[in-house]
């Protein structure tokens, strides 16, 4: 057997994708993080989260923390829960954006099943997490929510 490819139908993914998948972030955060460039387009964005999120057997909910110009200053993941559900406490949103000084943030998180479509304890949260991060100054720019190769957008819908 191959050691770079894993059986058909295992499950697995090869060294090989793995390291292909390690070099796209690289240069997808890369392309993020240029001087000058501010983080308006979207499509970054989601193809960065996509590969970051989608594959992921349990939930996480991670932060992108922005200047002022809206350029990334750091990614965090917060919070780690189960197969269907995360624990989310405003107070660490709080303490990471002041950490690193950011002045807009950008919240994702995943949803294992496959199924992207936020739910009424997302939407709960996420109006509870943006007028918490009012307070202190920060904009929430966006919660996009990871399915698979879905994502929905709340800014997009209107949410925000």
């Amino acid at each position: 057997m191959n050691t770079t490819t894993c059986p058909p139908g295992s499950g697995e993914i090869s060294p090989t994708t793995q390291r292909t998948i390690r070099r796209a972030l690289t240069l997808l955060e890369r392309q993020l993080r240029e001087p000058g460039v501010a983080f308006t387009s979207s499509q970054a964005v989601r193809d960065w989260l996509r590969l970051q999120l989608a594959t992921l057997e349990r939930e996480v909910f991670m932060a992108l923390f922005l200047d002022n110009q809206h350029r990334l200053i750091a990614h965090e993941t917060l919070f780690t829960g189960t197969i269907n559900h995360t624990q989310v406490h405003p107070r660490e949103v709080i303490k990471a954006a002041l950490k690193h000084n950011a002045a807009a943030i950008v919240l994702s998180h995943n949803h294992p099943s496959g199924y992207a479509e936020p739910g009424h304890a997302d939407r709960l949260l996420t109006d509870h997490l943006k007028q918490t991060l009012k307070l202190v100054d920060i904009c929430l720019l966006d919660h996009l929510v990871v399915g698979g190769m879905d994502i929905v957008s709340f800014a997009e819908r209107g949410w925000l």
